[in-house]
Formats: C-alpha cells, structure tokens, sequence
C-alpha cells in the first residue's frame, strides 16, 4: 500500500505540474472556448466564468483519478479510492499554491502581462471562478479532488463484469458486421463489390467539392496535397528505413520548378503547367538521387543530420540575395498559372480538388504497387537490418537510391501543384517545420501504409483548420500528440501489417517440417 501511495503522490505532483502549465499559457480558457462551442454557443461570453472553470477543472480532476488508476484492475474498491484521492489531492494543492499566487497579483494589482501574455486580472478572476482569493481557491481544489474521485467511479464502473459484458457483445457485434463485409469483399460477387465502391468513392469526389465552399475545397485540397508528400516519405522512412529530415527540400524543387517555367517573372518562359509539372517531377528525382550518392552509407542520426542540412541549403540558397534575379529572393514567385485542360482553364479550387484527388490516386497505387513487389521487399529488409539484407544479395546501395528518387519524385509532384494552386512560392513555405509535419503524419497515422498516411494528414493538417481558433496551441498539441502515439500506439493510429509468408507445401514423399523434426 505504501508503493501506491508514493506512486499516487508522484502522480498528483506531475498532474499539478500541468494544471500549473496549462494556466500559465491560458490552456484552460481555450478549454472553456472548446466546451461552449460543443454546446452550440455561438458566442462564449453567453456563458459565465465560473461555468467554464468548473467544466476545466472537473476533466482535469477526471484525468487525474483515470489515470492513477490505469492498468490497475487487480486494486481493492478501498485502495482505489486511496489511491485516486491521493492524486487529486496532490494536484490540488499545488493548483492552490498557484491560486493563492494569482490572488496575491489581483490583490496587489501587479501587471504581469509582460512575462505572461495571458494574466490579465480577467482571466485571474475567471480561473478564480469570479470569487474571492479564498473561496476561489478552496473552489478549484475541490473541484480537482472531486473529479479525481469521479474518475475513480467511471474506472470502477467500466470495469464491472456487467459494463463488460455489454462491451464485449458491442465489440462482438462489431467484429461480426466488419467479418460478414469482408466475405462480401472477397466472395464470389467480390468484383460487383469492388466496383461499386470506386463507383460511390468516384461520385463523392466528383460531386463532393462541388457542394463545398472555397475556403473547405483549399483545407481538403492541403491534406491531399500532404497525403502525397506523406506516401513519398513512407517510401523513403517506412519501407526503406532512411530517416530524411530535410524532405521538404524536393517539394521545393518542385514549386520552384513549376514557378519559373509557368510564372511571368522573373523569366517569362511559360512552358505551362504540364511540362514544369513533369520536368519538376524529374528534376526532384534527380536531386534525390544526387543527395543519395556521397551520403548512401550513412545511417540513423547522422543521415537525418545530413538530410536536415540540405534542406537547410536548398532553403537559404533561394532566399540568398545572389540569386534574386534567378529565383526571386526572399519575395518569391507571384503569378503562377494554372494548368489548361482541353483549351480551357483548369485553375479554380474545385478544379485543383479533383487534379489533387488524381494526383492521390496515382501515388497510392504506384506506392501500393512498390510496396507488394520484389522492390518493396527489399526495401522492408533493408529497413530491419541493412547489414543482413546485404549479406542476402540485396543491392542496398540501389535500392536505397531508388527510394530516394521515387519519394523525391513524389514530393516534386505535390511541390508542382501546391505552387500553381497558391499562384505563390517563397522560401519560407519550405522551412524544416514543413519537413517535421510531413514526418509527424507518418509517425501519427502508421508508417508504411496508405489509410494510416491519410489519417495522420487529415489529423495534422485537416483538424487545425477546423479548430483554427486554437492555432496558439499547434505546436502544444503536435507535442502532446507524438509523446501520447509514442507511449501507447508506437506503431501509429493503423499500423502497418508485418508480411507473412507462407511455408511451401511439401512435394510428393518430402517430410513436413514437423515429422522431420520428431524423426
């Protein structure tokens, strides 16, 4: 009992730690905002301060007792209780160290706003719930405790044989309609099924982004155009095991291509946007292969060092003075056209939803072709040990080349696009935030396959958008997000299935491998 205690005190301390984190950068406010917008109001000025901190502090103190209690089914209705109350009072106590601080700055009048941003006496008496420094405190702390014993209730609750019964029957249920779907799939009317959903699959994307408003066509249109440039990366992290930080700098190659042969300044070559776009395509995979040559031997940290620098170089060499008149400089390229399709323009938001959507087919089933072939397989040997694959008669040297090339190939078709779209390319849209947001898909949705690749872009690039008045908290979250994918799902959201191979039937008169073994 004394183990859970000290175990439930660290707990407490750690959680206190992050209520105090969280206020400090105004979490708890956004909180506020995010609960008002789930109720269906409008404005959350409807809605009084002291309703937005007991709604925070009560899922905090929810956290707190689920988690104190997790993987810890074997403890007694008694101890979990202890355990639970332990952590939401620890937590409780340093959130009312920091109440009574937050007091001391209204009581005195202290402007603090210069160290942080968001302590404006406002938002001290809202976190106080509006109250005096006391009640406001004593307020917040039993709040905390409160949910922490409510958490410990839920955890009690959801794991009596009766919950679980009715979970598994649900899980049953569910298990059985995927399985009776995937007879379908596979039967003996396995194509009619097939084809009527590309059919279904077909018509939602042709008449889908019609019923769209630009602004939702633009957002889709960017988490196809990371669905691309995340199916390339796959190719080169996933499959083969390269880790490339600098990846960004192929799309770059990419826009920057489309923009100079399609763009009136600064050279007015007008190639139009089929040629730049293919030319972009070969010049991406070129550079690829260039980068790959003197660095091919390098592996793990000191690639992704090498990579990261390269990125780096491609950035800075189009934003340097010397190649202004070349390149545009900081300023970028404006103007860039969109492509022409049967003599007609093909450049509204609607019209780059469908050459984004076929510029995702196309990487999909050229990546999903790579990936079930001979190339893929040595791929995926080179990615679990190098040294054994090349012992095997695996050319590592090439094929870590190829995927070099085809992943580069994949990021200069999605630069193309992205610039003619936006009708603008700079180097500041190619930073290595941008190379960190491609690899955090991946790691998000599961490396290595295509349904993972698309949730991880739709979660990275899809949800901000949707959530855009949170945008002070991006980063947060893609922190948060990675340690949580690291600590409980390190393989991603859907992650990849191991190939099997199956052992060849035995000939006529040939032992099995098991008669041979007992004989």
């Amino acid at each position: 009992m004394k183990n859970l205690i000290r175990q439930s005190i660290r707990n407490g301390i750690t959680f206190g730690i992050v209520q105090i984190f969280f206020v400090l950068i105004g979490f708890n406010s956004m909180i506020g905002i995010l609960l008002a917008k789930l109720a269906g109001i409008k404005n959350p000025g409807e809605i009084p301060a002291p309703v937005y901190m007991i709604g925070y502090t009560l899922l905090i103190g929810l956290w707190v007792g689920i988690t104190a209690l997790y993987k810890k089914k074997e403890l007694s209705i008694k101890q979990k209780l202890a355990v639970s109350l332990t952590s939401g009072v620890m937590t409780a106590l340093l959130a009312g160290v920091l109440c009574v601080i937050l007091s001391l700055f209204l009581v005195n009048k202290i402007f603090v706003r210069d160290v942080f941003t968001v302590l404006s006496f406002d938002f001290i008496r809202g976190t106080l719930f509006q109250m005096t420094p006391l009640p406001g405190t004593l307020a917040t702390m039993g709040f905390l405790i409160g949910g922490a014993l409510l958490g410990c209730l839920l955890t009690i609750v959801w794991n009596l044989q009766s919950v679980k019964n009715v979970r598994s029957k649900i899980s049953t249920t569910f298990k059985n309609g995927l399985a009776k779907v995937q007879r379908l799939a596979r039967g003996k009317n396995h194509l009619i099924w097939q084809i009527a959903g590309i059919a279904l699959l077909a018509l939602a994307g042709v008449f889908i982004p019609m019923k769209w408003g630009s602004y939702w066509n633009y957002v889709f249109g960017t988490v196809g155009l990371y669905v691309i440039l995340g199916l390339g990366l796959n190719i080169i992290v996933g499959l083969s095991g390269q880790l490339v930080l600098g990846y960004i700098a192929f799309f770059a190659i990419g826009a920057y291509t489309m923009a100079l042969l399609n763009a009136p300044e600064p050279h007015n070559l007008m190639w139009g946007f089929w040629p730049a776009l293919i030319l972009g395509i070969v010049l991406s995979a070129l550079a690829g292969i260039l980068l790959g040559l003197p660095i091919i031997r390098l592996r793990g940290d000191y690639l992704a060092i090498v990579t990261l620098g390269f990125g780096e170089i491609i950035r800075i060499l189009l934003k340097s003075d010397v190649l202004t008149s070349f390149t545009g400089g900081p300023r970028g390229i404006q103007n860039i056209h969109g492509p022409m399709l049967f003599g007609k323009p093909f450049n509204t938001e609607v019209d780059f939803v469908y050459l984004i959507i076929a510029g995702v087919i196309l990487a999909s089933l050229v990546y999903n072709r790579l990936k079930q072939s001979r190339t893929g397989r040595a791929w995926l040997a080179i990615r679990e040990d190098e040294t054994v694959a090349r012992a095997s008669g695996v050319d590592t040297v090439k094929y870590k080349l190829l995927a070099l090339a085809i992943g580069a190939a994949f990021a200069g078709l999605a630069g193309g696009i992205y610039a003619s779209r936006n009708q603008f390319t700079g180097p500041d849209e190619h930073a290595l935030m941008a190379s960190i947001n491609v690899l955090s898909l991946i790691i998000v949705g599961g490396m290595g396959n295509i349904p993972g690749t698309i949730l991880g872009a739709f979660t990275l690039k899809g949800l901000p958008e949707i959530l855009r008045e949170f945008a002070n908290f991006r980063l947060l979250a893609f922190g948060a997000l990675l340690v949580f994918m690291m600590l409980s799902r390190p393989d991603g959201l859907i992650p990849t299935r191991r190939p099997n191979f199956k052992e060849p039937a035995p000939q006529d008169g040939e032992p099995t491998k098991k008669e041979a073994s007992n004989g």
